[in-house]
């Protein structure tokens, strides 16, 4: 499920958390809820193993991304889900019987903070998935008969477009545009191209 160590399993996991000195494990979970909030900046794991290392800690580069799996799965999960931190908490106890009380009361203070701005991005996400344009054809046609050209014999445009949504499947949209809506569409499309130029 998190792609977790096996061999370890979540116990082990839990048991090297409780390992980590309390102020280097809230500093790894503000990472992990910076990066919840912010999609395209990764948590550093290099950075991560570096500060970990600083401190005196001896864990592998394995363990420590086991950690931020383990914790970016549980509070991506509460982010989802709205959860309450007693409720987050909770779920973590579920899991294992390894958690200290101070950790867990880090965990519920930091997500009490920061749950609700997080659950809100979720929400954002979800509506915002929306699919990648793959292609566009475009016919010029004649009207023979039509709710939006004033006269019939008015040239449109017929335009086509193939989109893949966020799971992968192809649809089509279809769509009928005066020469004016046209010369509109060319010229919006335009602008963002020459947009795109500068960035």
């Amino acid at each position: 499920m998190l792609g977790l160590d096996l061999s370890t399993g979540m116990d082990g996991v839990v048991e090297k958390i409780e390992k980590l000195p309390i102020d280097l494990f809230a500093e790894t979970l503000q990472s992990i809820l910076v990066h919840l909030q912010d999609q395209n900046r990764a948590v550093d794991l290099i950075e991560t193993c570096d500060k970990f290392q600083r401190v005196g800690t001896n864990l592998d580069q394995k363990a420590i991304q086991d950690i931020i799996k383990l914790m970016t799965y549980y509070f991506r999960l509460a982010a989802k889900s709205n959860l309450s931190g007693d409720v987050l908490v909770s779920k973590l106890t579920e899991c294992s019987s390894k958690w200290s009380k101070s950790t867990l009361q880090l965990v519920h203070q930091l997500w009490t903070e920061h749950g609700a701005l997080l659950h809100a991005h979720q929400e954002v996400l979800t509506m915002a998935s929306i699919g990648q344009l793959v292609d566009i054809q475009w016919k010029l046609g004649m009207a023979v008969s039509s709710d939006t050209c004033r006269s019939l014999n008015s040239p449109f445009i017929s335009v086509l477009m193939k989109i893949a949504d966020t799971s992968g499947e192809m649809s089509y949209k279809s769509f009928e545009m005066t020469v004016q809506q046209f010369q509109n569409f060319y010229r919006q499309f335009k602008e963002m191209a020459s947009v795109l130029e500068t960035v």
